[in-house]
């Protein structure tokens, strides 16, 4: 069967490393050197190719960037080869090719199988592939929220079902909470906002205006201001068209282009320009007459009545209260003179505004007066909601407590492995009353996005202790076993083709750290491991030792990381066993070593 495996990785210009190349075993990897050489830049590679976070300060100084590149063989049925399949990317010879680039100026690219892809396609792909423990990860194990997340991953179906449906129900009942809140709390602003709508609404009704009556009342009343004027100015153009009957001997212009006229058409037939002339003199004759009858019409209709005037300058008086108040104002506030643009784009008219506001003002408070119904509505499903919670907290507590003795049986039985034999480990699962909380079998306890229960992960680490939060009661090397036991764990119930441990090993050290290196020996039998280590117990186990060597300029170059093999690796296990390579005593036990780990596994 072929698994993922990372074969090899190529590290440019990060950190203390100039140039080196980085070949992996299939099986069991440890890498070592001195301190301040560079090992842990092997994990910063690793975490730059599974799209980890990218610092401008990881940069070698004088580089102008830093370049990582990995080649993972990966079956093609595999879920990581079809998700990089599906972005563009191409197998190598089934293998799989990533690159990440961080920039000095900490711009970052990524590539999967020669394309170009996002950073969270690194991210998505590493849940696949690799698993990553530093450190950080075992103080996040100190966590209650952590733990919490690693009994659930241990339950796997049995919580995570009943939890994505939670998820959903406490999101829904946030937001309906919320709305309940906002409604009841500005109960007494919203009344006063529909008192002032259906103030509005009634005065807009009462006036009953129609949209452009504004602009048709101003036109009106300039008329009227001045009739008087336009009477005398229409008569007197009157007069010089068509004459004044009080004087018979006037000359008028409908007479003298009459006379122009005739005078043409006698002689028209001897010149077809001059009988095009005489017709244009006919049609101005028609236009002089038509335009002098209209204004003797209009004289005798203009309409010069003062109580006409007073009701139009009444009527535009209560028309611009209306537009002051509400032409530009948002529904329940009072406005400005000027209205709101039309749907070609020009202002429309004052009063056409004012409908306007009336309109969406009455859906207002149409939504508004609604408010009891709506809470009504809101409060059933409140309470459908919160029943909905109740019974899914209880499912998600009753996979949790099943999963807890299950987990804890096979933690504290890999710590046996780890030579902490009598060492128990168990989970306590605590709830907190809250009588704003859920219903659970009779007790109100509180809730929250991930159910009602309350997680610690406990360690009793010999017979007659009492049980403690790990966070209080594990020693370092403590921590760092009951890491890997859960790591171990997790490799049974939800393996992936990759571990990666960043001195798991910390605080471990004498009989404790070779059975730390035997059970990664053994783990590594069903997976590839790779650990960065400073135990020699722990490096005699690996199938494939690498060494980081930096150059006396302070750099690590491509052959600055070494396999070490036969007599090499007995002086490098010599190295940290006694910091002298060339000590009889620590050759010897470095040679023991290796034998009790070729014999143990």
């Amino acid at each position: 069967m072929v698994v993922s495996v990372l074969e090899e990785m190529r590290i440019r210009a990060l950190g203390v490393i100039d140039d080196a190349v980085v070949e992996l075993s299939p099986g069991f990897t440890a890498v070592t050197g001195e301190t301040g050489a560079g090992k842990t830049m092997v994990v910063t590679s690793l975490g730059l190719l599974l799209g980890g976070r990218a610092d401008a300060a990881l940069v070698r100084v004088g580089a102008k960037a830093a370049v990582v590149e990995g080649r993972i063989v990966v079956p093609p049925d595999a879920p990581a080869a079809r998700r990089a399949e599906e972005a563009g990317a191409e197998l190598d010879e089934g293998a799989l090719l990533i690159s990440r680039t961080v920039s000095a100026e900490g711009r970052s690219r990524a590539h999967v199988g020669g394309r170009s892809a996002p950073v969270g396609l690194l991210a998505e792909l590493s849940d696949e592939l690799v698993a990553v423990h530093g450190q950080t990860d075992q103080q996040g194990l100190l966590r209650p929220a952590r733990q919490r997340q690693a009994l659930d991953r241990y339950a796997g179906e049995a919580v995570s079902a009943p939890l994505a449906e939670y998820t959903t129900a406490y999101r829904r009942l946030r937001a309906v909470t919320a709305e309940l809140e906002d409604i009841t709390t500005r109960a007494r602003e919203r009344a006063q906002e529909a008192d002032l709508l259906r103030f509005g609404l009634e005065e807009i009704e009462a006036a009953e205006p129609r949209p452009g009556e504004d602009v048709e009342l101003a036109a009106e009343a300039e008329r009227l201001g001045h009739a008087e004027a336009l009477a005398s100015a229409a008569t007197t153009a009157h007069g010089a068209l068509a004459g004044d009957p009080a004087d018979p001997e006037g000359v008028d212009a409908v007479t003298l282009v009459a006379g122009a006229h005739r005078a043409l058409e006698a002689v028209r037939a001897h010149d077809p320009s001059l009988a095009g002339l005489a017709d244009r003199l006919g049609e101005v004759s028609i236009l002089l007459s038509d335009v002098a009858g209209e204004l003797a019409g209009y004289a005798d209709n203009l309409d010069a009545d003062p109580l006409r005037l007073a009701a139009v300058e009444e009527r535009r008086a209560a028309l611009t209260h209306l537009i002051r108040k509400y032409a530009s104002a948002e529904p329940g506030e009072p406005g400005g003179p000027s209205g709101p643009e039309g749907p070609d784009g020009e202002e429309d008219s004052g009063a056409a505004s004012v409908l306007t506001w009336a309109e969406r003002s009455a859906a207002r408070l149409a939504e508004l007066e609604g408010d009891d119904d709506r809470v009504g509505e809101l409060t059933a499903e409140s309470e459908a909601l919160r029943a909905e919670l109740s019974a899914l907290a209880q499912q998600l507590t009753d996979a949790r407590a099943d999963a807890a003795k299950r987990f804890a049986d096979a933690v504290t039985e890999e710590l046996a492995e780890l030579a902490m034999p009598h060492a128990r480990v168990s989970f306590e699962l605590r709830h907190t009353e809250d009588p704003e909380g859920l219903d659970v079998h009779g007790r109100t306890l509180a809730f929250g996005p991930h159910g009602t229960d309350e997680v610690e992960l406990l360690l009793a680490p010999h017979p007659g202790a009492q049980a403690r939060p790990i966070a209080k009661g594990a020693s370092g090397g403590e921590l760092s076993r009951v890491m890997l036991a859960v790591e171990v764990v997790f490799a049974g119930a939800d393996p992936v083709p990759t571990y990666l441990f960043d001195e798991v090993d910390a605080g471990v050290g004498g009989k404790a750290a070779v059975e730390v290196g035997r059970r990664l020996a053994r783990l590594a039998r069903s997976a590839q491991v790779v650990v960065v280590t400073h135990l020699p117990q722990v490096a005699a186990f690996a199938d494939r030792h690498l060494v980081v060597e930096k150059t006396h300029e302070g750099s690590v170059t491509r052959s600055g990381v070494q396999a070490m093999e036969g007599e090499e690796r007995v002086r490098e296990l010599s190295r940290m066993l006694a910091g002298q390579e060339d000590s009889q005593l620590a050759r010897a036990h470095a040679e023991e070593l290796l034998e009790t780990a070729r014999a143990g596994t």
